[in-house]
């Protein structure tokens, strides 16, 4: 097996593939997807699609390609699915936090309240027939941070089925999709970090064979003020972060899901996040709670393992 990396969504895209004379040239693909599904999905690319969308926000729409119109589309539905725990229209709330400040503090509550207003994905029009996004109140903003890494996952593993590739690994950030099986016959082992641990410290082990596994958690950026934490998911219905679960882990067929639901479930909390997932045929969960309790769907069972309890 062969392994190579490169730079693109805000973050590291590793492809893991059997040793062969079109290897690099397959990774190379995979990279060039990546880096196009970017220049159409970022919110934050001048020129982009999904930029053209949000400054047009209550003066009418903008025109997007294909694959940008079905991935706002799944992200509306999966709002729906989950109840506005998940929500592409969140990018309002961007910059309201600011973790990266010298002395970081909660912003005022009145103004996370107000910028909350301002997401609602039930207000994201879609027109099929026309390939046409729009927004209908001034400063609404769609970000695909939650859903387009897995959307890029799904599609490189497809490009890879088309070239005759079955077995591979790519991960992208805190995603991974694990094709096929390695070469000696096993599944994919996959580590969940501890969410308080080091990056490479993982409390729990999952076995994946063509399915995608999605890990949001509490630790990627935070602060503490005041004897609480902050971190950097936030519940698009308040503006505040999430509370209740360091990290939830989603394991599904399809990447999309997979990297929209880690997210909704640190959203939703503990007992609604899993009661969605046991009624979603196909897809299991492993959740870390704020005491550092673990919690998994009842089909995780046999692929999971627990190395070692997550620190406290």
């Amino acid at each position: 097996m062969i392994t190579r990396f490169a730079e693109a969504m805000t973050t590291t895209i590793e492809v893991t593939l059997p040793a062969s004379q079109s290897a690099r040239a397959y990774s190379d693909s995979v990279f060039g997807l990546f880096r196009a599904i970017e220049t159409r999905m970022s919110e934050w690319r001048p020129g982009s699609p999904l930029t053209a969308v949000n400054e047009a926000a209550g003066k009418g729409g903008a025109p997007v390609p294909l694959d940008l119109l079905a991935v706002v589309e799944k992200g509306a539905e999966i709002g729906h699915m989950t109840g506005g725990a998940f929500d592409i229209s969140w990018a309002a709330l961007w910059g309201l936090w600011d973790f990266k400040a010298e002395t970081p503090v909660p912003p005022p509550i009145a103004e996370r309240r107000a910028r909350a207003k301002l997401v609602d994905y039930t207000k994201v029009s879609i027109d099929r027939e026309r390939s046409f996004v729009s927004l209908p109140e001034a400063g609404m903003k769609i970000g695909l941070g939650g859903i387009a890494k897995g959307h890029a996952l799904g599609e490189a593993a497809a490009y890879l089925r088309s070239r005759g590739v079955e077995t591979f690994l790519l991960s992208a950030g805190g995603q991974v999709y694990a094709g096929g099986r390695k070469g000696d016959g096993s599944r994919w082992s996959i580590g969940v970090r501890d969410p308080r641990g080091t990056p490479d410290d993982f409390f729990a082990i999952i076995d994946v064979e063509d399915r995608s596994l999605s890990t949001s958690g509490d630790y990627e950026s935070f602060f503490v003020h005041d004897g609480i934490r902050y971190h950097h998911i936030l519940d698009p219905r308040t503006g505040d972060p999430a509370r209740g679960l360091r990290s939830a882990t989603v394991l599904a067929d399809d990447a999309t899901l997979a990297d929209a639901l880690s997210t909704a479930l640190l959203v939703m909390g503990l007992d609604a996040g899993l009661d969605l997932v046991e009624r979603l045929p196909g897809i299991e969960a492993l959740v870390v709670d704020d005491s550092a309790r673990v919690y998994s769907t009842s089909g995780l069972a046999d692929a999971m393992r627990i190395v070692h309890k997550p620190a406290p």
